[in-house]
């Protein structure tokens, strides 16, 4: 059965805030979705290589969390029940642990916390400061950690930051790796920082660290620069927040973006794919020697989504129980970076290919060039974004579940995009 749906977008103009921002990129009324495939009210179709952010590794509307999340409501499950204990929860506990948790051999509680990002990353920096008795924490050059005001402290994008309206305070600010350019030792540079005492930066409480830096870029920490972090962090005595919302749940090939590094954050910030259909879910994982929290000392209304809990054991239980998923990532992320490659030779010598497994995109070194190849594969069927510190890189966030024909379609669409953009530019500069 078909249901036609009339959307009557003046109301977005006249209502919704001037706060809202996809919807000027992408300026059309959504109706469906299925699983990498977005379709607007006029019935045109569109590949996703957005994918909520990577809030949909799985892809939209997957029909086995959908059946799940359907018979959980027709038989009355409990929706809301703060955090209070449910057959639902315990089934994602249940598997959460069997399936991620031992065989990493990771003894980490699960602290259900507010339903977004940012909450955890709040419980995460107000639980290091609790555990350490310290105030600062070190955050990077160009990271992302949300848009409250303490994971706000933390990120770096001065366009985000500008909207706090106060000061943002409690952070000292590093570099990544790579951003002073390739040559300079920036885990030297953070050493000799903290071994200092005339340095002015005080012990800090924790280090908060993506592997992938997906709003700032895709800069992509190597396995050497984060051991090394790993291993500063432990010798001043402060703890290692590796938040993993963006990166993790398989976006960069694996469960967690860290598990190829040989390292065991203290904690792991967790959201977006974590529900496994798009829904509201945050947890942070810490091991079992920090979690001296008080009762409701961090709390939440929305901290037992149990519809959540519902998809996201559905989730692993069917991505996560063997290794099948985990091969068809790579074999879409090796081609994914050979496209950009072969892209980058042809129309942009100078433009550099960032981030790893599926997170990966095109640093056209211009966010002009980059807003308009975007701008042009939206045009063509393709809906894809930007990042970094310009907007200059082209960022391709497809679900991890994209059939392999689709994936080459819209590769094809961006491909197209960017001949035109630069052809454009070429004859504009002649």
């Amino acid at each position: 059965m078909t249901i036609e749906t009339t959307v009557d977008t003046n109301v977005f103009e006249r209502r919704e805030s001037e706060a809202r921002s996809y919807c000027r990129s992408f300026p059309t009324a959504f109706t469906s979705a299925r699983n990498a495939t977005l379709t607007d009210e006029d019935g045109r179709d569109y590949i996703d290589f957005l994918a909520g952010c990577s809030t949909l590794n799985y892809g939209h509307n997957d029909p086995d969390m959908k059946a799940a999340l359907i018979d959980f409501i027709s038989r009355d499950g409990v929706a809301h029940g703060l955090d209070m204990f449910t057959d639902a929860k315990a089934e994602f506990l249940e598997s959460f642990e069997r399936l991620i948790l031992m065989p990493r051999g990771m003894d980490h509680k699960v602290m259900f916390t507010g339903p977004t990002g940012t909450n955890a990353v709040e419980a995460a920096m107000k639980l290091a400061r609790k555990v350490t008795g310290r105030d600062t924490i070190v955050a990077f050059t160009n990271g992302f950690h949300g848009m409250t005001l303490g994971a706000l402290s933390a990120t770096g994008n001065s366009g985000k930051r500008g909207g706090a309206g106060t000061s943002l305070s409690g952070v000292a600010r590093m570099p990544f790796e790579g951003a002073f350019g390739p040559d300079a030792d920036t885990l030297e540079q953070i050493g000799l920082m903290l071994n200092n005492p005339s340095s002015g930066l005080d012990a800090p409480a924790a280090f908060i660290v993506e592997t992938v830096q997906g709003e700032g870029g895709l800069n992509a920490a190597s396995r050497e620069w984060m051991r090394g972090i790993a291993r500063l962090a432990k010798e001043c005595g402060a703890l290692l927040i590796v938040d993993d919302i963006q990166a993790g749940v398989g976006r960069t090939g694996s469960f967690f973006s860290f598990d190829e590094f040989g390292i065991k954050p203290d904690m792991i910030t967790l959201a977006k794919s974590l529900s496994g259909m798009g829904l509201p879910f945050a947890a942070l994982l810490l091991k079992p020697e920090l979690d001296i929290w008080k009762p409701a000392e961090h709390n939440g209304t929305f901290r037992g989504n149990n519809h959540a809990f519902v998809t996201a054991k559905v989730a692993l239980e069917k991505f996560w129980a063997d290794g099948e998923f985990v091969k068809q990532i790579g074999e879409k992320s090796r081609m994914l970076g050979q496209r950009l490659d072969m892209m980058r030779q042809k129309y942009l010598p100078g433009a550099t290919v960032k981030g790893r497994g599926m997170m990966q995109g095109l640093d056209v070194g211009s966010g002009d060039l980059a807003g308009e190849i975007c701008a042009e594969c939206f045009k063509n069927g393709l809906i894809i974004e930007t990042s970094g510190a310009h907007d200059e890189v082209v960022k391709v966030l497809a679900p991890l579940t994209i059939p392999m024909a689709q994936f080459r379609e819209g590769l094809d669409i961006l491909e197209a995009a960017i001949a035109a953009s630069t052809t454009s530019l070429r004859e504009a500069a002649e």
